[in-house]
């Protein structure tokens, strides 16, 4: 996962942590903003903030759904995305 972030960021301008949740998603790992932030220690909000930044753009993530009491996004990858991620990044 480590080399799929740094070839993102080295393509694209993002930060490790767009680059970190694209790629997690991508992988399966994780396709919310809670599950992120939990498996890789990191506060929600600071997830929170970018997959709004990401989804706001409208080019690489799409959200899906929102969870009311829990501010949970989930999140799907574009085709944009997606594409980027099956050519290597």
């Amino acid at each position: 996962m480590i080399e799929i972030v740094e070839r993102l960021c080295a393509r694209l301008p993002l930060t490790p942590l767009a680059a970190g949740m694209l790629s997690a998603a991508h992988l399966g790992i994780a396709r919310d903003s809670r599950s992120f932030a939990r498996l890789f220690g990191l506060a929600h909000a600071l997830v929170l903030r970018e997959v709004t930044l990401l989804s706001d753009e409208g080019v690489l993530i799409e959200v899906e759904d929102r969870g009311e009491r829990s501010q949970r996004l989930f999140y799907r990858l574009t085709p944009r995305a997606e594409a980027l991620l099956a050519e290597g990044a």
